[in-house]
Formats: C-alpha cells, structure tokens, sequence
C-alpha cells in the first residue's frame, strides 16, 4: 500500500483531477476551521466570565442595608436600615469560625485638589482588609493599617490614575492633597486590574471619614470574605445565616427581601461559570456539527470519485489487481488528501483565534484559544471518519466484477 508506484499513482489523479480534489480537501479543511474557530471562542467566552470575576476576590459576601416593606415588632415600615461599627464586631464575634475577614465601606464623591490640579473622584473609606477584596496591588508606599483606624489619621492611598491626574511624573507619596476641603497626605499609590474606573479611587481610613461626619459610626456596606475551606456550600450557609443574624438585629421581618440585601460573589461566579459551560457546550455541538458536514461531504465526494473511476477499476481488476489493492489505493488517497486538509484547516483557524487577541473583547470574547491537544485529536476524527468515508465505496468498488466494471458508461 505505501510503495513508491502507489503514491505515483496517487499524484499523478490529483495532478489529473485538481477540482475533485480541491473541493475534497476545501471541505475538510472548512470543517475543522470552523470547529476549531467556534471552539476557541467559546473558550474565548469561558475566559470572559472569568475575568470578571478574577479582577476582585470571588470569596465575599456584599452586605447592603435597605429599606423596610412590611412592619414588623411594632416598627413601621419604610424605614431605613442603617449598618454601624458594632455589625463589624458582631460579625467577627458570631462567625469567627467561617470568616476570613470583614471590611467595612463607606463611598463618597468630591472635589479633590492638589496645587492647581483638580478633579471629582470617589473616595471609599475602608478598612485594611479591604485590599485584599479588591486585589489592591500597591505600586508605591503602603495601604491603610489597623494603627490608621485606630488612630484616625488623615491618610489616603490613591489610585495610579489619581496620581497622573494630579501629580503628573511626579511622586505622590509624602504630598498632601485637599479632599473635600481637608488636608490628606498620600500615604501609597495603587494600582488595580478592575480598570480604569478602579484607579480613579481614594482610599481613606473609615474611622476618618466618621470623624468628619460628625463623629458618627455609620457604615454603608460589610464586605465579609468566608474561608475558602467551608466551600460553596458553607458560603450559602453563611449567606442565610448572615441574613437571619440581620433580621434579627435590625428588627426586619423575616418574609421582607428589602430590608438587608447580600451579593454572595461565590454563588454568581457559580451560576456564571454554569451558564459559561452550557454555552460552550452549544458551541462545542455546533462546532462538532462543522465536522459531522465535513464528513458527509468527504463521502459524498468520494462515492462520486469511485463511481468515475469504477471502468478504471476494472481494468486494473481484469489486469490481476486484488480487491485489497484496490481498495487500499483508493483509501490511501482519501486519507491523505483529508490528512493535508485537515492540519491546513487546524493551523489556520489556530492562527485565526491567535490573530484575535482581545479584538472581540466587546463582543464578550477575550483572549480566544484552543488546546493544541484538542485540535489535534478533532483533526485525528475527522480523518479517521475520512477513512471510513472512502473505505465503504472503495470496498463497493472492489467487489464489481471486472466485465460489470468495463461495461460502465
């Protein structure tokens, strides 16, 4: 099957048969383009989901208060929820054993001045666990510390884009700025991989910032990380459990759904990551689909190229050629033409998801791929099923008797 006058003769019929055997290897070629294209993207889509939730820790549990609906132990409804410093020792005291840490936050907005430079910017007041929640990662100086909150310095860490805004090439670190009409030094410049929106932020001590707010001890929202041991299933524990200890502090009823709300990052990357893999799973159907066509049309191709060659065939069985010889010369050449196809195919579509990048990131798509093992083993079907395609109408072929063969018109 592999000697030198089989693979002349099999030159010399795509030589003699150019469209035949470009529309063969085209439509191999186009089916594993595809799957591998389609793949990738789905992949690409995987990748999206999860580098929205990678920007900030997946481990939290944001905890809102909101406003009454129903009344409840002689309290009116439509009231106000109010969140203060003792719900941070609360929340330490009665769930140490699944807490990681706690932070509180508090956001605020104003005019922000340095020498000439202005600018409106957000300003959280926070705690020092609150850089690990947001992924902080310091560029310059240090991020607020326990000794800040205690002592209710006047410290801000700024993000990278705050610095630039204001300070230009300079360095921030050791300046004061005006916040809101009060005088911060810069203590550290950060940067986050949140965007842009997330480097235009002010970090400040939210014992600080309760100190100038009338030395109140209100807090706008909890961030409480959950130990990553407990799982998925202790971190909706601690979810219900979090919200009935709530309910119960704050004198909300148990049946209103406004009064505490509570953003549990672990069950949305779940359910994200859930509805991610269905819809690559779709993709992964459609893309596999691409090849199933490939296939048939490697058949369909194939019957047609025995059936032009069938006198040919009998002239070579008159002439002593076994039906193995002539099956295996006809599978020989299917399968080599669906061989040079299918990696052409391969490389190019890996080429086609390498040359994207972060081109289809608006479209939700980010850095599309595919396991060069994956690629590798579709390609190895498509010519496996290649193979099969052209065995069952050469085995056909094989079994004419030569007269039958020379009668063919």
């Amino acid at each position: 099957m592999f000697s030198r006058d089989n693979w002349k003769e099999i030159f010399e019929t795509i030589q003699k048969n150019k469209l035949r055997t470009f529309l063969s290897g085209f439509t191999v070629a186009l089916g594993i383009l595809i799957f591998v294209v389609l793949f990738g993207m789905g992949n690409g889509l995987v990748n999206t989901f999860n580098e929205f939730f990678g920007e900030d820790a997946t481990n939290v549990l944001y905890v809102f208060p909101g406003r009454t609906t129903v009344p409840y132990k002689g309290y009116k409804s439509n009231r106000t929820i109010e969140f203060d410093n003792s719900d941070l020792v609360d929340i330490n005291k009665n769930f140490a054993m699944f807490v990681e840490y706690s932070t509180p936050r508090i956001s605020r907005g104003g005019l922000v001045k340095y020498k000439n430079e202005s600018n409106n910017y957000t300003t959280r007041a926070v705690g020092p666990a609150h850089q690990y929640a947001e992924k902080t990662i310091m560029m310059k100086g240090r991020f607020i510390n326990e000794q800040d909150i205690k002592n209710k310095t006047k410290y801000v860490v700024i993000g990278r884009l705050v610095e630039q805004d204001l300070f230009g090439n300079n360095n921030a670190v050791g300046e004061y700025i005006d916040v809101a009409g009060s005088a911060f030094m810069v203590i550290g410049v950060f940067q986050d991989d949140g965007g842009d929106n997330e480097e235009r932020l002010i970090y400040m001590p939210y014992t600080t910032r309760q100190l100038i707010e009338k030395n109140n001890d209100k807090i706008d929202q909890i961030i409480v990380a959950f130990k990553p041991e407990i799982g998925y299933a202790g971190a909706m524990a601690l979810d219900l459990s979090l919200n009935r200890f709530f309910k119960e502090k704050k004198y909300i009823s148990p049946d209103d759904q406004n009064g505490v709300f509570i953003r549990n990052v672990a069950d949305q990357l779940k359910q994200n990551q859930q509805f991610a893999r269905v819809l690559q799973i779709i993709v992964a159907l459609v893309a596999f689909g691409t090849i199933i066509a490939g296939i048939i049309g490697i058949s369909n191709i194939m019957v047609f190229v025995v059936k032009e060659r069938t006198k040919e065939l009998g002239i070579r069985k008159a002439l002593g050629a076994t039906p193995k010889s002539v099956i295996g010369s006809i599978l020989l050449e299917s399968v080599f033409i669906t061989t040079i196809s299918g990696f052409f195919g391969m490389l190019l579509g890996i080429f086609i998801l390498n040359s994207m990048g972060e081109k289809l990131k608006d479209y939700f798509i980010t850095n599309p791929y595919i396991d060069i093992t994956m690629a590798i083993s579709a390609t190895l079907v498509l010519i496996l099923f290649g193979a099969i395609a052209g065995y069952i109408p050469a085995k056909r072929a094989a079994e004419i008797k030569p007269i039958e063969a020379l009668r063919d018109e």
